[in-house]
């Protein structure tokens, strides 16, 4: 297959794996034992541009939070997403000096696939039952920030799964408000991390890069991202995420029957 080729699918497979709830982690490293391993500088840069479509598609209520911090409704909100990122900061720093994480084996992600999508199915079925609420409240927010570390230490977990479902359990209820706040809460955290990861990768050596490469990726990457969250804030206003989960648990069941024993 053309280098070109294989860059443009990594973007791609990025771009829409990375805010939808089925682990973008999970997704590139099934697809690179196809498509050959890349440098970690370029999935750090790949990730940057669908964290990039994110910032774009909420530059206004971003924009919003900053301007009218002054403003209580906006000051708690955007305090409370500051508690989560530092949660998840702190936590996951932490955990990594420790070298708290699993290896990235095609086996352990295809149970992480399949456990995943049960507990979106089981999540999603009790925050059905609480009152329908949009409210952010500080419970949800430590939670969120956990859920995050979480996700970082077991590849195939899905960040975004992970934490829009602790969310509703915890009493945002409602679909909307409780991807808002996963996603906003996302852009500092995965800047943080994608930040981190480049200058382990430089500092490793591997500064030497194709930059036409990185370019390309990064661009597909944010214009696949762009549309898939778009059509995903849609989606979620009138469906439950029950077709995410079942597609998890199939991928997971499909890799542990197609990929050799201790891959």
């Amino acid at each position: 297959m053309p280098e070109f080729l294989r860059i443009v699918l990594l973007g791609i497979i990025e771009g829409i794996t990375e805010f939808l709830p089925i682990s973008s982690t999970g997704h590139l490293l099934v697809a690179e034992h196809w498509l050959g391993e890349r440098s970690e500088m370029f999935n750090v840069v790949i990730q940057a541009g669908a964290i990039l479509a994110v910032v774009l598609i909420y530059r206004q209520r971003l924009w919003q939070l900053a301007t009218n911090f002054h403003q209580r409704e906006n000051r708690d909100y955007a305090l409370k997403l500051i508690v989560a990122f530092l949660i998840t900061g702190v936590l996951g720093f932490a955990m990594t000096k420790l070298g708290f994480k699993l290896k990235d084996d095609i086996t352990p992600i295809a149970w992480a696939f399949i456990i995943g999508g049960l507990w979106m199915i089981a999540a999603e079925h009790f925050a059905a039952k609480l009152r329908d609420s949009a409210t952010i409240t500080w419970r949800v927010a430590i939670l969120v920030g956990l859920a995050q570390v979480v996700a970082a230490i077991f590849p195939g977990t899905s960040r975004s799964g992970a934490t829009i479902f602790i969310a509703m359990l915890a009493g945002a209820s409602n679909r909307a408000a409780a991807t808002e706040f996963a996603f906003l809460v996302g852009i500092p955290t995965m800047f943080a991390a994608s930040g981190y990861e480049l200058l382990k990768a430089m500092k490793a050596g591997e500064g030497h890069e194709d930059w036409g490469a990185l370019a390309l990726g990064f661009i597909v990457s944010m214009v696949v991202a762009f549309i898939a969250v778009k059509w995903l804030l849609g989606f979620i206003r009138t469906h439950r995420f029950t077709p995410f989960a079942l597609y998890r648990i199939v991928l997971g069941v499909l890799l542990l029957f197609l990929m050799p024993s201790g891959a």
